[in-house]
């Protein structure tokens, strides 16, 4: 028996983070209210949507084991989404830059009317960012469906200066996390083999 596994988000990083472990999935994007709820913090917050991502595709789809997931970026305490224009996105960067951000990235996995979800803290350090070097990086659009404003797995890694935690959270999909999960869902991880359920059945 084949495992049929959905991905609730339309993220081409977070379909490349699956291909590059072999999980054969679909996708299939979950359409939820994403607001901040009012003093609601990231942490929170990143696995709420995570969950009601997971569940509401699960609720269609209850045979099938559905990943959802979100990610934000936290700075000063305060939840950077993804940013609404270019200038927007060029005040995001700023405040960035020469420091250090929290990204947290939610994740949920949803199977059988029930759901598994954590979060992974990461800290990304930007080096100093002149405006010009700013309004440039802008400009080539990469940051604009982005939380921060930033895509580390593209131009954005020659402005990350460190990164203390799992670099993959950082992309949008933490993968040991996302291992650990399918394994409370009596899934394991068999590498080549891909997802085996309990009783060896492979997907």
């Amino acid at each position: 028996m084949t495992l049929r596994v959905i991905l609730a988000s339309q993220s081409p990083r977070r379909r490349e983070l699956l291909a590059l472990v072999g999980i054969d999935h679909e996708v299939l994007p979950a359409d939820i209210n994403e607001d901040v709820r009012a003093g609601e913090q990231a942490v929170p917050y990143t696995e709420r949507l995570a969950r009601e991502k997971a569940a509401a595709i699960a609720a269609r789809h209850p045979e099938a084991y559905v990943i959802a997931a979100d990610t934000t970026v936290v700075v000063d305490g305060d939840i950077l989404g993804k940013p609404v224009d270019q200038a927007d996105a060029r005040a995001m960067v700023k405040r960035l830059s020469g420091r250090s951000h929290t990204v947290c990235t939610g994740i949920a996995v949803a199977h059988g009317g029930r759901i598994e979800s954590a979060v992974e803290q990461v800290d990304v350090t930007f080096r100093a960012l002149s405006d010009a070097e700013i309004a440039a990086y802008v400009e080539t659009g990469e940051p604009m469906d982005k939380a921060g404003a930033y895509g580390i797995q593209g131009w954005g890694a020659t402005i990350v200066e460190r990164v203390d935690g799992d670099y993959f959270s950082v992309m949008g999909l933490g993968l040991r996390r996302l291992v650990e999960l399918f394994e409370r869902h009596g899934v394991r991880y068999g590498f080549a083999a891909g997802l085996i359920v309990g009783d060896g059945r492979r997907g």
